[in-house]
């Protein structure tokens, strides 16, 4: 009876321990995702160690009656059904250990036939055991004896146990961080299986196997099954971090359509916007067209079609593009990015208002409905950069990330008690000498604490020197879902600034060209277009532009003069508009946009004066309109608004909605002069 103890104890642990693994048991299961067939493994490990477990109970006991006849029968049968659960827990086991090193090779597929071939040798012996003792037998005294052929089944598992104990702990010198840990946990627990199962070999009077199965379970538990909680926990921080800043997401599969929504905020979802979750193309042009604004149905629609998204996929990582959407009978720009997971398979898609980047805050997330998918958008979103640093608040301990490759795997790289103290002695070490002193002020923790108050994220740029050379690298530092922890991001930037400094070579070379109108003096089309250029970059940037406005002016009658007293007239009257405008803002640069329509560039101090400047202007036309000599110049004005104002062209388009307004006036008191 004494001998059931350990199985009993074994048995209790096990369930106790591992019971949300055992929930994963499947017979069969279609997913083949690497995440899900490990587990469903490892809980037909888990279940075929608990058949074990029971037949070995059942044995110690039966074991101590065995001198009646009808007990023995029953011994007999456990003890066959004993065996039989041994090699099932060596084939699940050897099954595991494939799909949690997710190899698909040659090797793993020979193991599995290999480890199946001495499972049915094994049965088969069984079988032939019932007619001829070559497995074992109970003589007439009822004692138990050992035959030849369980000796045999026993040595091809031993040999089998062995070269897979190899080959994990191979696997282990080759991996580095967590997986390293792990592999050499499963790598450990093979051995101490193998050499558990050469005792009961040896011995069968003790449960020598039962007992390596429990230390063997209890391992894997503390090093392989809780690290993976620990590390799934912490993407979900840095992929809650990383993702606050949109209203909706999606992750949809290219081929079918079929999408889940991950998040939306208050405002978003107010719109009551249909989500049935079949087929993302057709339900998105149906929505298109009662959400978005009228002027960008036709491109939104081209956008959220799966050619163009495939299309614009081909050699990039990702691209992006903004459109209006109506909410609450506004219009709000809204910033969609589309990306493709690395098993290339599915789009992850998400939008964010960029009207309101406060709205970010009420973001919604189903983690556990939806916990590995969104484990893949973690790392998918962490591709943007080089190193990630997970720093506690609260003690400064961290561990540090590394995205090692194009599809934005994330392996850990090391650990540490202080990061700031760390970080200060590494920057001396590869910061570039003059940018020191910069990234010394940016990482004091006191600065980053006093900046995430009201912001929810900050960076600087910096060079580092790497294989001595230079390289731009920019930092960014946000404050993770969880309140408790600083998510720093580290990545380079190198072709950024290579693309700006050939940004800035050719808006050089612009300025070579002829930048000024042959009639009349005053700059033309070209230097508008490179006016409006960059302005638009530094608003697209962000950054924080002067104060400017536009004004969009129509000389009146030039048709008429040029068809009554000839073109040298009409030139002459071109001429005159332009030196109006010159005389009128003086300290603001004219464009004559085309053959009688000048925009004037209001700064400084003609923008400070700008509605004394432009009543100024309406007082000199409705002059020269009576006296009838002079230009007649219909004309609007617009000021930007960075509260409001994506585009260059929309102040443009405010200001000529106003000009055309003052057109039709003009025209009306031109007409009650006859």
């Amino acid at each position: 009876m004494s001998y059931s103890i350990i199985s009993v104890l074994a048995l209790i642990l096990n369930l106790i321990i591992n019971h949300k693994a055992l929930r994963h048991f499947k017979i069969y299961s279609k997913d083949k995702e690497s995440e899900h067939l490990t587990a469903i493994r490892y809980s037909h490990f888990l279940t075929a160690a608990n058949c074990y477990f029971i037949t070995d109970i059942i044995w110690g006991i039966l074991f101590d009656y065995r001198s009646n006849d009808t007990v023995l029968a029953f011994l007999y049968w456990d003890c066959t059904l004993y065996f039989a659960f041994l090699f099932l827990t060596i084939v699940t086991w050897i099954r595991y250990i494939v799909a949690y090193l997710n190899k698909k090779g040659r090797l793993s597929k020979i193991f599995i036939k290999v480890q199946w071939i001495l499972f049915a040798i094994g049965l088969i012996h069984l079988i032939i055991n019932r007619f001829h003792p070559l497995f074992f037998s109970f003589n007439a005294e009822h004692e138990y004896v050992t035959g030849p052929g369980r000796h045999t089944s026993f040595i091809l598992q031993l040999a089998l146990y062995t070269l897979t104990t190899i080959y994990m702990f191979y696997i282990a010198c080759k991996s580095s961080g967590g997986n390293k840990v792990r592999h050499i946990a499963v790598g450990t627990t093979c051995l101490v299986m193998n050499i558990f199962l050469v005792l009961q070999i040896l011995n069968s009077n003790y449960p020598f196997y039962a007992m390596g199965l429990l230390i063997g379970i209890c391992v894997i538990h503390s090093f392989v099954e809780a690290s993976e909680m620990k590390e799934k926990e912490i993407y979900d921080h840095i992929a809650t971090s990383l993702a606050e800043d949109y209203e909706a997401l999606y992750y949809i599969n290219i081929e079918t359509g079929e999408y889940l929504e991950f998040s939306t905020n208050q405002e978003y979802d107010s719109m009551n916007v249909p989500v049935k979750s079949r087929d993302f193309y057709t339900e998105t042009q149906t929505n298109i067209e009662k959400y978005v604004h009228p002027d960008d149905r036709e491109f939104a629609k081209t956008m959220h079609s799966k050619e163009t998204m495939q299309k614009n996929l081909d050699d990039k990582k990702s691209y992006s593009y903004k459109y209006r959407v109506m909410v609450g009978g506004q219009p709000k720009y809204f910033q969609f990015t589309v990306m493709k997971t690395n098993n290339g398979m599915d789009f992850i898609l998400y939008g964010k208002n960029i009207d309101d980047e406060i709205t970010a805050n009420n973001m919604l997330l189903e983690k556990h409905k939806k916990h590995i998918t969104f484990s893949q958008i973690a790392e998918l979103l962490a591709v943007n950069y080089d190193v990630i640093y997970y720093v506690s608040i609260e003690d400064s301990s961290y561990i540090s990330y590394e995205c090692r490759n194009i599809y934005g795997h994330l392996d850990m790289q090391k650990s540490g008690d202080d990061f700031f103290a760390d970080a200060k002695n590494d920057i001396s070490k590869i910061v570039y000498k003059s940018d020191q002193d910069i990234v010394l002020a940016f990482i004091d923790r006191d600065h980053i604490i006093s900046t995430l108050k009201d912001k929810k994220s900050c960076s600087t740029e910096y060079r580092i020197m790497a294989f001595k050379k230079t390289h731009y690298v920019r930092m960014t530092v946000r404050k993770a879902a969880d309140g408790k922890h600083y998510i720093f991001g580290i990545e380079n930037i190198d072709n950024e600034v290579k693309k700006e400094k050939q940004h800035l070579k050719e808006l050089n070379t612009e300025k070579e060209l002829a930048r000024r109108d042959e009639l009349t003096g005053v700059k033309n089309k070209t230097a508008y277009n490179e006016l409006e250029k960059s302005v638009q970059a530094n608003i697209d940037n962000g950054m924080d532009y002067l104060p400017f406005g536009l004004v969009v002016c129509d000389a009146n009658n030039l048709k008429k003069i040029n068809d009554t007293e000839g073109h040298v007239a009409g030139d002459e009257y071109i001429k005159k508009s332009a030196m109006l405008l010159c005389d009128t803002f003086v300290h603001s640069p004219v464009f004559r946009f085309g053959g009688d329509e000048f925009v004037v560039f209001l700064r400084g101090n003609d923008y400070i004066n700008r509605k004394m400047l432009i009543e100024a202007l309406h007082s000199q036309v409705k002059s020269n309109l009576k006296s009838g000599a002079g230009p007649i110049l219909a004309s609007g004005m617009a000021e930007y608004t960075p509260e409001t104002d994506n585009l260059f062209s929309e102040i443009f388009d405010r200001a000529d909605k106003e000009m055309y307004k003052n057109k039709r006036k003009l025209k009306k008191e031109e007409s009650s002069l006859r």
